[in-house]
């Protein structure tokens, strides 16, 4: 006897041997048959879906479940354009904060809306005696006041209060980190968001590094989420790199650097498992410090990297080496360059064809670059929306030339690289449909088109959130498409997007997910 039946649907499986099913039979949370093979079957539940279109619940390859679930509870100035009107809630929200000299946290943070920086001296004169961070929602930068200045090292480049990359890790790093509680209930509230999208599953792009996160315990703040019910959808977690170190393993294992007890890729199971390694080579490009390989346009810089290319290389073959599958945070051509290197090397010195390496974000690659990703295997995980709702500033800093290489598509499909879509969220926006409704159309928010020869099909964008996502988490055994034997991870949509006009794709209604074969509610945020 079935479980669950599930019926009178348009199942899109993502399956080439069975692409579109009418039925779906799930028993003990796996799909046992589609159509004829379990119609006639009894079950102790028939669930009429009134000629829904259900997918395979889509995959997040890259997100940030406990910075979302924080950024979601504290106070914002996204959309401020006036620094009168930051400064105003900034200390609003310093005289909420009874604690005499304590932390004050805002998001929400990005220059490009006021038209520059904000300085120390200015948080000086809301802060009350507070110490203030205000996280940029690239994630790669902040602004601090005086208080917090003056607790740093004086060989830190300061530029006024706003510190990047590497000085903003010094400055999280003075703070305590978030208790075990704190984290798993952010990232309760996080997942619950991502299921209301109709993601099923997501990898967590870091856990225990200085750039995003700094908890040494934070493993165990999602082990906690899982244990009370706070953890609804699977959950892969990369690991920061910073959080290796040199071990004594026996020379014939080849391990220069490891985690204690030699934990990689692959430990854990179905619900909460450990996935890559995260390898950061360079900034972003909301906050200016992604890596080119020639200036911004219009600035008298390129970028820069997280460290010297040779440390970064030497961390990249290291990990390679201690059998992990990689992640490596690459957006700017040059920090791709020093990724493609390493990964070349590493793979030379010991060859692991199926590693099954990732470069994460890949935001601007040259054409010359495409066949490197090819030969050596890597995934490309971008983020379509990061040029939905950023493309027009960022064709502009790329200038006429790079502008049509950022975030590609179908020069990645045409290679043979595997297209991996995601999110980053909380940078922006998390929504699946919306993201592939870009790959489709490559508009901006203003209708600007950015590259519209990387536009891919419909088919090839709900893949890129399917199928390839869940090649690229190594969950392709047991997701990514409604074929028998695999987990029961479905999402229920109210029209088909292969059927609608692209301009309608982000807009359609996501009803409901499955996890498990379970009903996880009708989707609401």
């Amino acid at each position: 006897m079935l479980s669950t039946r599930l019926t009178n649907a348009r199942f899109l499986t993502m399956d080439p041997d069975h692409p579109v099913a009418h039925d779906l039979g799930i028993w003990q949370g796996r799909i046992v048959g589609l159509d004829e093979a379990v119609t006639s079957l009894p079950a102790r539940e028939v669930i009429d879906l009134q000629g829904a279109t259900v997918l395979p619940g889509f995959i997040d390859a890259h997100v940030h479940l406990a910075w979302t679930g924080f950024k979601e509870n504290t106070p914002s100035i996204a959309g401020c354009t006036r620094i009168e009107d930051v400064l105003a809630i900034v200390e609003e929200a310093v005289l909420q904060k009874g604690t005499p000299g304590a932390w004050v946290s805002i998001a929400g943070y990005d220059q490009r809306a006021l038209g520059r920086h904000l300085t120390a001296a200015e948080l000086d004169t809301v802060s009350h005696g507070h110490k203030l961070f205000l996280l940029h929602d690239s994630g790669h930068g902040c602004v601090v006041n005086t208080a917090v200045l003056d607790l740093l090292p004086a060989d830190l480049s300061r530029d006024g209060g706003f510190l990047a990359e590497g000085a903003m890790g010094a400055a999280r790093a003075l703070r305590l980190p978030y208790s075990q509680r704190e984290l798993a209930e952010a990232i309760g509230r996080a997942a619950r968001t991502c299921l209301a999208e109709g993601v099923t599953a997501c990898a967590e792009a870091g856990i225990g590094g200085t750039l995003v996160g700094h908890s040494p315990v934070e493993l165990g703040a999602y082990q906690l989420a899982r244990e009370e019910g706070l953890l609804p959808l699977r959950v892969q977690l990369m690991v920061s790199a910073d959080r290796l170190h040199p071990v004594a393993a026996h020379e014939a294992d080849g391990i220069p650097r490891s985690l204690d007890l030699g934990l990689r890729t692959g430990f854990g199971d179905d619900r909460l498992s450990v996935g890559a390694l995260k390898i950061f080579t360079d900034g972003g490009m909301m906050a200016r410090t992604a890596a080119l390989s020639s200036p911004y346009e219009g600035l008298d810089h390129a970028g820069q990297l997280q460290d010297d290319p040779d440390v970064l290389a030497d961390a990249i073959v290291d990990g390679h080496l201690a059998g992990w599958q990689l992640a490596v945070h690459a957006i700017g051509d040059r920090a791709a360059d020093i990724a493609l290197d390493a990964l070349e090397r590493a793979q030379r010195l010991r060859p692991r064809p199926g590693a099954r390496h990732r470069i994460e974000h890949a935001g601007l690659i040259r054409p010359d670059q495409l066949p490197r990703f090819a030969r050596l295997g890597v995934s490309a995980v971008v983020q379509p929306n990061f040029l939905r709702y950023f493309g027009d500033d960022y064709a502009a800093i790329m200038g006429e030339e790079r502008a049509p290489w950022l975030y590609r598509g179908r020069a990645f499909l045409d290679q043979g690289i595997t297209l991996v879509g995601s999110s980053d969220r909380p940078v922006t926006d998390g929504s699946p449909l919306r993201a592939i409704q870009f790959m489709v159309e490559r508009a901006s928010e203003s209708g600007r088109l950015i590259g519209p020869d990387e536009a891919v099909t419909v088919d090839e964008a709900l893949r890129a959130y399917t199928v390839a996502g869940a090649f690229a988490c190594r969950w392709d055994d047991r997701l990514g498409s409604l074929t028998p034997g695999k987990l029961a991870d479905l999402v229920v949509l109210g029209d088909d997007p292969r059927r609608v006009d692209p301009s309608r794709i982000g807009d359609i209604e996501v009803v409901a997910t499955y996890v498990d074969g379970r009903w996880t509610g009708k989707a609401a945020a």
